[in-house]
């Protein structure tokens, strides 16, 4: 797909890979599945970025416009598994 990742100019260099390595991994979840403890790691990563909630939720709705993948139904699915189980969305 061709899109652009919601980013912060703000952001620092680190935390705009951050932000992407967890869109990606959300990408992966949707396009062939990805471990659940990869999922929760970067998203770990992600909040050290954006601890807002609201922010959150703003990045999420930008990113699922443009790529049609949910973050937020991923990362819940991820808490629900085993660390080692597939996230397949």
């Amino acid at each position: 797909m061709e899109y652009h990742y919601p980013i912060d100019l703000d952001w620092s260099t680190d935390e705009v890979i951050n932000v992407i390595e967890f869109f990606r991994v959300v990408e992966t979840a949707y396009e062939k599945g990805i471990k659940s403890k990869d999922v929760l790691t970067n998203y770990k990563n992600f909040k050290q970025v954006v601890p807002s909630k609201a922010e959150e939720k703003s990045l999420f709705k930008q990113f699922e416009k443009h790529s049609g993948y949910v973050p937020y139904k991923v990362v819940q699915a991820a808490k629900k598994l085993d660390e080692q189980e597939t996230v397949s969305m």
